[in-house]
């Protein structure tokens, strides 16, 4: 009776997890969405956008929110990393450094990364804005890189500006053990290096401003190639399929081989191209200072499309269920339809949309504006919300009543099952010696 019990229990366990994953609340722990920069989330489109709540920072917000087990995470320019509710935007933490905060945090593990133009990498405990560590970079060493997180060791990247009768630019991009901040490796560019590291496959592949994509060994930081562009590389690299796609200020998209750097195609645009590359699908979708969204053949670098925004597009495009979100610096949100470029909408901030990229977690789209400091929320209808959620406890508790009947069924049978009739063993030699007989004569 126990073991039916157990097995009925285990049904029911399984028969939940099931219903519950279709609306398990997924995360963009990163600049990105994961550590290959594909800018690609999960869940469904946002096809009518409603303003669910926006949060007022003290400057400017040129960070890319990040979002995990529903806690928004965004640094801004008044110097304060923030955690806010994403689900009704009340704040729940700040945490204050010493400068502004352009680069964008990375969430892994219970613990927020996040560097600062005062030098330091950030690592902070999610749950309560405590610092756990940080490490101080030497001189003016700026963090306007994102950290990528892969593996127990943080990725990330700086800059030096040093006025002179030459002006010196150089940077680094260092390798850190997540959980004590012990720097691991660092690698010197010559250049700045405001571009965000990709991790894939044991290689690390960042921009610098001396115009080069670098491929770095991630255990050592040795380099594996560069590929030079001419121009400042200020756009992060996607990698995807074996191959990493990035943007130049020379006004060219580049694709090159991941292994060996060979250059397989490169789309110019004419202008600037400091936004990185969302690839999903077999095309590259990426902005451009023309003011143009453009959606490329991965393959090729054939254009399938351009969408023309009112101003330069810096923000770099987030790609969920067919559609792409995207900020500009005319103050809009896009959305285009991934196939064709055709705008599902647009919502204006009011306020240039500049460096913050958005994050789409569970169809609500976050993103952070410029001149106006704010974060936004945008998503379904509240009431659309609830009957979701409505649908999904009418299931549970379907699924609930379905399993006690059966319960009660099948102890119901038990009790009214006749008992097995007592076995005789008052045979008579008469009948079981034949029977015997016959067994020796066969």
């Amino acid at each position: 009776m126990e073991k039916q019990r157990v097995a009925v229990m285990v049904c029911i366990i399984f028969l939940l997890s099931l219903l519950m994953v279709p609306f398990a609340y997924a995360d963009w722990a990163m600049f990105r969405s994961d550590p290959s920069h594909s800018g690609v989330g999960t869940g469904n489109s946002l096809l009518t956008p409603r303003l669910l709540w926006n949060y007022t920072t003290d400057d400017t917000v040129e960070s890319s929110p990040a979002v995990a087990n529903s806690v928004l995470y965004v640094g801004s320019d008044d110097g304060n990393l923030y955690a806010i509710n994403a689900i009704n935007g009340h704040k729940i933490w700040t945490y204050t450094t010493g400068s502004y905060i352009e680069s964008s945090p990375a969430v892994a593990n219970g613990i927020v990364y996040i560097g600062s133009d005062d030098n330091n990498l950030y690592a902070i405990n999610a749950a309560n804005g405590q610092k756990l560590w940080n490490y101080s970079t030497t001189g003016d060493n700026y963090i306007v890189s994102s950290p990528t997180v892969v593996a127990g060791v943080v990725y990330a990247a700086s800059f030096i500006y040093r006025v002179g009768a030459v002006d010196n630019y150089f940077g680094y991009v260092y390798a850190f053990n997540a959980a004590n901040g012990a720097m691991l490796w660092n690698f010197t560019a010559e250049g700045g290096v405001y571009s965000s590291p990709a991790v894939v496959g044991g290689a690390v592949y960042v921009g610098s401003e001396d115009n080069n994509i670098y491929a770095l060994n991630a255990s050592n930081g040795a380099k594996l190639w560069n590929y030079t562009t001419g121009d400042f590389a200020e756009s992060s690299p996607a990698v995807a399929n074996g191959v990493v796609y990035a943007g130049s200020n020379d006004g060219n998209i580049y694709a090159l081989e991941a292994a060996t750097g060979i250059k397989l195609w490169n789309y110019s645009t004419g202008y600037e191209v400091d936004s990185s590359p969302a690839v999903v699908g077999g095309v590259v979708y990426i902005g451009s200072w023309d003011g143009n969204v453009y959606a490329l053949d991965a393959v090729n670098g054939k254009k399938l499309w351009s969408y023309p925004t009112g101003n330069v597009v810096e923000s770099s495009a987030a790609v969920v269920d067919g559609v792409v979100y995207i900020g500009s610096s005319d103050g809009n949100l896009y959305a285009l339809n991934a196939s064709t470029g055709s705008k599902l909408w647009d919502f204006p901030t009011g306020a240039p949309i500049t460096q913050s990229s958005p994050a789409v977690v569970n169809g609500v789209v976050y993103v952070g504006s410029y001149n106006n400091y704010m974060v936004y929320a945008l998503g379904v209808s509240f009431a659309s919300s609830n009957t979701q959620l409505i649908v999904i406890a009418v299931a549970v508790a379907i699924i609930i009543i379905v399993a006690v009947v059966v319960v009660l069924m099948f102890q119901k049978r038990l009790k009214t099952k006749p008992a097995n009739p007592p076995v005789s063993t008052n045979l008579s030699s008469a009948s079981s010696a034949p029977t015997f007989q016959k067994r020796l004569d066969g």
